[in-house]
């Protein structure tokens, strides 16, 4: 069998490139951290005793979440070190699974912050409304829903690319379709992280802060996994700002650099996702 290629063409490996390699490694490091930790979350509770009903539930569903997005990581260093292997309809459901767990992870945190805001600002509200379980539910459904909703174009855009010998599982959207998942994204971003900086500026400012601080346990768990989270996204949101820029300018410059920062961003996401259970134990003490 003759091919075209002379030994000086042949297509270089892709797997051992450094965009390639550091990012498998740091999935698979973030697997075994991640995935143990937040098993050990979801099976055993740990020490929450002092939040509140609906706390302890976001915070199981964000590691429900978590959990999610990390399983499907060894798929991904896989694919990234030897190309896809699976079918487009694998690539699709892999890709949607991923970002139903970043939106559940993004609204959940805001969810936790929201109600923060509202077991200091309207104590006893909160605390009469801790036996309705039911809207506990029903919040969590809805929550679940729009996530699913959100997630929806990542089965249009994910297709199968072929470069022979590799085949790869990315993102073909057009450009209309880039810049109205972009912006939704933006905008999603955007309102998620002024809601989260207007409450705790309003806690810190307007309200009494011992009353803030008068559950330190509950205090210093929600503010570190809530700080912790959006410094850890935003890369996320900087890129996604950066696309929508790109594609409304039509600079395929830095629409590339976008889409090859993709990789990082996805990676900063992951760590957070693996990390959450060491902030679990470290603010529960």
């Amino acid at each position: 069998v003759s091919t075209n290629f002379s030994p000086t063409e042949l297509p270089t490996f892709p797997s051992w490139k450094a965009g390639g390699l550091v990012p498998a490694v740091v999935y698979i490091f973030c697997f075994l951290l991640g995935v143990p930790g937040n098993i050990a979350v979801i099976l055993l509770k740990p020490n929450w005793q002092n939040l509140s009903s609906l706390s302890r539930t976001l915070m199981l569903n964000l590691a429900v979440s978590d959990l999610l997005c990390l399983v499907t990581l060894p798929i991904w260093a896989y694919s990234i070190l030897y190309g896809w292997i699976f079918q487009l309809a694998a690539c699709k459901l892999s890709a949607y699974l991923v970002y139903c767990s970043f939106h559940g992870s993004l609204l959940t945190v805001t969810a936790l912050s929201v109600h923060r805001y509202l077991a200091v600002r309207y104590f006893v509200i909160v605390l009469q409304r801790r036996c309705h379980q039911l809207l506990d539910k029903v919040l969590l459904v809805l929550l679940w829903l729009a996530a699913l909703i959100l997630s929806t174009p990542a089965l249009v855009v994910h297709q199968l690319k072929t470069d022979m010998p590799w085949t790869e599982c990315i993102t073909y959207p057009s450009e209309a379709q880039q810049m109205a998942i972009g912006l939704t994204k933006v905008l999603v971003g955007f309102a998620s992280v002024s809601i989260v900086v207007l409450i705790y500026m309003r806690l810190l400012w307007k309200l009494n802060q011992a009353v803030f601080f008068n559950n330190s346990q509950t205090t210093r768990l929600v503010t570190c996994v809530t700080v912790t989270f959006f410094i850890l996204w935003l890369p996320y949101h900087i890129i996604n700002v950066l696309t929508v820029i790109a594609v409304s300018l039509k600079n395929e410059n830095l629409i590339h650099v976008c889409r090859d920062a993709r990789h990082f961003v996805a990676t900063v996401l992951f760590i957070n996702s693996s990390i959450n259970p060491l902030l679990y134990a470290f603010a529960s003490k």
